[in-house]
């Protein structure tokens, strides 16, 4: 297969003009709130097997960016001479290098919408079990659809929450062999009434706020705005995670773990989690090893960075440990949307990149297609979807 992101031919994989970016790139590190000194090697927690897991930093808390210039303006040719963009382009660079995570407010979706979504999935949750079985995951649905408490496993223990997976649909064929397991339709429920219709309205609008969000990190690495769009990302693979955590004590002791989620990192490019506003469970853990309580803002998403991400940038951005634990006696409700590169996409460190890094590849290859499918079919306990 083809790596379409190639080490060598930056023309071929940037095939925008550099000046402007260059341009920008340049003010933005003038401007640079990253710590002198801050800790750039690896580090890797033994929780999670994951080959990608190293904190940026010992942040103590997450930063929140008002990106609602970038939301205006980031689609403006003349962009790069605009003072308030290149401010939030510059917050971006500095929370994807010190945390892996942020919060973002400006970002143009309505708060109507981000409530109704939560709303209408707690809505679903609620139904009887045999109700929500309709549209159980089979291998059989390309792993859509919905699962029971302590199906999702993380590194071997069942997860305590209930949730639907959707992801873009795949045709057969479509991409060879590679996409088998996943080629499917989506399952949606009968009730609520209004579910299918909401869901693919908010999928349109979380789509369009990542694409800009990703062509804002772009111009932090000195990259052309469009370095996550053509092979890379122009046909990106999305899904979609409904979750919900039910209190702990409404689940059997004998099934009962402590976690909602395991401690992991998110598999692609970028993650935007629409999380209750009053019920504080989503944890993210700091280099020293102590975890940071991502706490509920209203009318914000909640943003991380993946493993592709880490590969693309040559480990100039790194993922960061997550994880979930409802202790409060309320069930909780988030919305995991995850902006993938496209599902044949060949990732590797790009040439812009490594010239920061040392001149050299950190990472291999990875086709994106290929490392989805395995964590897929990882997740999940035999026999019990």
């Amino acid at each position: 297969m083809l790596c379409y992101l190639t080490r060598t031919d930056t023309q071929k994989s940037f095939p925008y003009k550099f000046t402007q970016f260059k341009l920008l790139h340049a003010a933005i590190k003038a401007s640079s709130l990253h710590t002198p000194g801050a800790p750039t090697d690896t580090w890797e927690n033994q929780e999670s097997n994951s080959p990608f897991i190293l904190m940026g930093s010992d942040f103590k808390t997450i930063p929140i960016i008002d990106i609602s210039p970038l939301v205006a303006k980031i689609d403006d040719p003349k962009l790069a001479t605009n003072d308030d963009l290149l401010e939030v382009v510059r917050q971006l660079d500095e929370a994807c290098k010190e945390a892996g995570f942020f919060y973002v407010k400006g970002h143009g979706v309505p708060d109507s919408m981000i409530r109704e979504v939560r709303e209408i999935s707690r809505s679903f949750f609620a139904l009887p079990t045999e109700e929500k079985l309709k549209i159980k995951m089979t291998q059989k649905s390309g792993y859509r659809g919905y699962q029971k408490v302590g199906v999702n496993i993380t590194m071997g223990k069942p997860d305590m929450h209930e949730a639907i997976d959707y992801f873009r649909p795949i045709l057969p064929g479509q991409y060879g062999d590679l996409a088998n397991p996943l080629e499917g339709s989506n399952l949606w429920p009968k009730t609520p009434s209004n579910f299918k219709a909401l869901l693919e309205d908010y999928l349109s609008l979380v789509k369009d706020l990542s694409r800009k969000i990703m062509r804002g990190i772009a111009l932090a690495l000195g990259a052309p705005i469009d370095a996550f769009e053509g092979d890379c990302a122009g046909d990106v693979f999305w899904f979609l995670r409904l979750i919900g955590y039910p209190v702990s004590t409404d689940i059997p002791e004998s099934e009962r773990t402590e976690t909602g989620i395991g401690a992991h990192t998110d598999y692609g490019l970028l993650t935007l989690v629409n999380q209750d506003d009053e019920i504080q469970a989503l944890e993210v853990k700091n280099r020293s090893g102590e975890w940071i309580s991502a706490v509920p803002i209203p009318g914000t998403f909640v943003c991380n960075i993946g493993d592709m991400l880490k590969v693309w940038t040559n480990g100039i951005y790194k993922p960061t440990l997550h994880r979930v634990i409802n202790k409060t006696p309320f069930y909780r409700v988030s919305l995991a949307f995850f902006y993938e590169s496209n599902f044949d996409a060949c990732i590797e460190p790009v040439e812009c990149c490594k010239q920061k890094t040392g001149g050299l590849a950190k990472y291999d290859s990875i086709v994106y297609g290929e490392y989805l499918v395995k964590k897929v079919q990882n997740n999940f306990v035999d026999g019990r979807y």
